[in-house]
């Protein structure tokens, strides 16, 4: 499967929050620490995606140990798809 991982940042809004995150990179070194991870990662990218339902989420496996993971207009709203880059 190939999509483009979408990694800008929203334009910066006339309040003082922080701009929000719309990708993670992860390094893991253990299986355990990968799992956790990633439902972390996934969870925090679920409560950014929910503020304007314009997207769903794509955690893609870049190699063995390190992964993305990111809003993705390419996604259904709702849904969280897994890629492998070639």
């Amino acid at each position: 499967m190939s999509t483009a991982t979408m990694e800008r940042r929203p334009a910066a809004s006339a309040s003082t929050e922080e701009p929000l995150n719309r990708s993670i990179n992860l390094e893991f070194s253990t299986a355990g620490e990968m799992h956790a991870g990633l439902e972390e990662a996934v969870a925090e990218l679920i409560e950014v995606a929910a503020k304007d339902a314009s997207c769903g989420i794509l955690v893609t496996r870049l190699r063995p140990g390190r992964y993305t993971v990111a809003l993705d207009e390419s996604v259904p709203f709702g849904e969280t798809y897994e890629a492998i880059a070639a």
